[in-house]
């Protein structure tokens, strides 16, 4: 096989009709097989490519066979006469040699002396490998269709065996040609040249051609975008976000950033992440002896509790030998209790030097008491204070240990504020922002849509365009309840009350089969929303609502904002919130106060309502959940 050194660099390529980009030198496959017509009008431009293989196979040329010799008297295959051409004496003393060693033999009286049929057979001779052609099927995340690539195998500096295997990365060099054999590929490439191989090792790479279950998927965060489910999900991800700051600059919002680390909890009830540097200095030591004693040896009985428990339901399972279930099951309490013992003995601990330890908050890097931000409103209103309309996008953080496929630790918001603005300009501005999110999407990834309905969930195009172009219905929380009261052809797990929170199951049911699309609840509780939403002229319901859509549940959270100074003074104090906390915020009323309202969408979970996946996880590149141990 001809053997070809590795280039030190890539050339950039004149692609005529479509354009290399200045950055990559390459042209991305969604300017080739992306265009309407597949890229048949680009058939003879040269241009680079380069991405991941899909899938690939090898077909072997043939060779024709070694010419053989003939003595001069016989005639040669198709009636050609041996004597065109004159047989020097070494071929023919060659061709019967085997006769005059036989002879020799036996003349010599030799038996059982092998032959040997040539002279040079004990000679090994280097195999070659048989000259084939590879084709593959290449990906570069732009675009969910792929292009098939011809390769000579003689051009490559590997062997074949190396560039078939999925995952393989490959740069090649070519001319775009029709596919040699009609197919699905409208055209193909005409590889002239191998500029980058990025081998794989197949018993080590998790991918494979088989499509894999997304939460196998989830244990590899950093292979997963390269399947098409993920790459498409990512792009719609994308295609969300740029829309997003679309609507809202279109809309004359200012884009403002918010901080991520904060003395102040957002809504007053929040379960939030501690950031610290204390426990790199004080404590050090006794943190180390906890980890070291306690928590080894409480991971050792609770391992030995799974191990004894499943024994005991073995023994009932067998309905024999009722000695030896009673010995197993009082051996399974007494680790039980040992685990319990030392789980509250390492609890005590751990308090004890939280307790020592806050003692030193003013040689913390903040001199206080700091946390990851739940939500960036507050921030955001002193900014609406200033510039009128604002908007921000970011991560949110929430210390709940929960079990949710619609929660995890880290999650990223769109907030709005509008001065100005009262709680049916806030329900407005939201569901014309969810509208706008639905059409955009469908303008702008038809191609990732179509793959994600036969992938995941038929209805995705229907259910974008539903939601694009319908009104939406409004109810009141009294409203909600009183109809949720009214179902009698549906049992809940917890009955519907003037007072309580609606549950998942209670909005699901409005959302999927009362109302068959989004709506809009409004005027809450006043103790089931943070302390900042302005008190209405009941006393008891505050100016909040929740945008509910089918499947996902509340997707958007919004309200008008307490402007009043001793309103929101006397709620702070009612909730026993620390006033010195909000000082800052305090300071918005006392000075310039005016009415505001805004928003939050939760945009992880507006990914998932998009292309119908069950998880939230599943729509997050890197998601951190509680119980997860972080491998990246």
């Amino acid at each position: 096989m001809d053997s070809q050194p590795r280039p030190d660099s890539w050339d950039t390529v004149s692609a005529g009709l479509v354009t290399a980009s200045s950055y990559t030198k390459r042209v991305v496959l969604k300017s080739l097989v992306g265009r309407s017509d597949g890229g048949l009008a680009l058939v003879g431009q040269r241009v680079v490519i380069g991405g991941w293989v899909k899938s690939s196979k090898e077909v072997k040329k043939e060779q024709p066979p070694p010419a053989a010799i003939v003595p001069a008297s016989l005639p040669r295959a198709g009636g050609e006469a041996a004597g065109n051409r004159d047989v020097t004496c070494t071929e023919i003393i060659q061709s019967r040699i085997t006769i005059f060693r036989k002879i020799i033999n036996a003349l010599s009286g030799a038996t059982n002396v092998p032959v040997r049929e040539k002279t040079d057979s004990a000679i090994q001779k280097p195999t070659l490998p048989s000259p084939s052609t590879l084709y593959f099927l290449i990906n570069d995340g732009s675009c969910v269709a792929s292009l098939q690539v011809v390769v000579d195998s003689s051009i490559s500096w590997l062997p074949a065996s190396q560039l078939l295997p999925f995952g393989t990365c490959i740069v090649a060099e070519g001319i775009l040609r029709e596919p040699s054999s009609p197919g699905k590929h409208v055209v193909e490439l005409k590889t002239e040249k191998l500029l980058h191989i990025g081998t794989v090792d197949p018993d080590k790479y998790p991918l494979s051609k088989k499509q894999l279950p997304l939460h196998v998927l989830r244990d590899h965060s950093h292979f997963r975008p390269r399947t098409t489910t993920v790459a498409s999900v990512t792009r719609v991800h994308s295609a969300l976000n740029l829309g997003t700051h679309k609507f809202f600059q279109d809309h004359g919002f200012q884009y403002v950033q918010v901080p991520i680390i904060t003395s102040t909890d957002a809504e007053g009830f929040s379960e939030m992440f501690q950031v610290t540097t204390l426990f790199k200095d004080a404590g050090k030591e006794e943190s180390e002896a906890i980890i070291d004693t306690d928590v080894v040896k409480l991971d050792v009985l609770k391992a030995a509790v799974k191990v004894k428990s499943q024994k005991v339901e073995e023994l009932k399972r067998s309905e024999s030998n009722r000695e030896a279930l009673v010995a197993a099951i009082r051996d399974l309490n007494k680790t039980n209790e040992l685990a319990s013992q030392l789980e509250s003995r390492q609890k005590s601990k751990a308090e004890n030097f939280t307790k020592a330890d806050k003692s030193k908050i003013p040689e913390d890097f903040f001199s206080r008491q700091a946390y990851l931000t739940v939500s960036g409103r507050l921030h955001l209103e002193s900014y609406a204070c200033a510039l009128g309309n604002v908007y921000t996008f970011g991560p949110r953080f929430r210390a709940d240990k929960v079990e949710n496929v619609r929660h995890v630790a880290e999650m990223w918001n769109v907030e709005s504020e509008m001065a100005f603005s009262d709680l049916e300009g806030a329900m407005n501005c939201a569901y014309d922002y969810f509208k706008f999110l639905c059409k955009y999407i469908l303008e702008n990834c038809s191609e990732d849509i179509k793959f994600i309905s036969k992938r995941v969930d038929k209805n995705v195009s229907a259910r974008l365009e539903l939601m694009a172009f319908n009104s939406i219905a409004k109810l009141s929380y009294a409203e909600a309840v009183a109809l949720l009261q009214k179902i009698v052809d549906k049992t809940f797990e917890t009955k519907p009350e003037l007072g309580m929170a609606l549950t998942t199951e209670h909005l699901s049911y409005l959302a999927d089969e009362v109302y068959k699309g989004p709506m809009v609840i409004y005027n809450y509780p006043k103790a089931q929303k943070p302390f900042y939403v302005r008190l209405n002229d009941d006393g008891n319901t505050v100016a909040a609502f929740d945008v509910v859509v089918p499947t996902v549940g509340i997707l958007i959270t919004g309200s008008q904002d307490e402007e009043r100074f001793d309103k929101l003074f006397a709620r702070i104090k009612e909730l026993s919130l620390p006033k010195e906390q909000y000082e800052w915020y305090l300071d918005l009323r006392r000075h310039g106060t005016v009415k505001h309202a805004g928003f939050s969408l939760r945009f992880d979970l507006m990914v998932l309502y998009v292309v119908g996946l069950p998880d939230v996880r599943d729509s997050i590149p890197f998601p951190r959940r509680w119980g997860k141990q972080l491998v990246d």
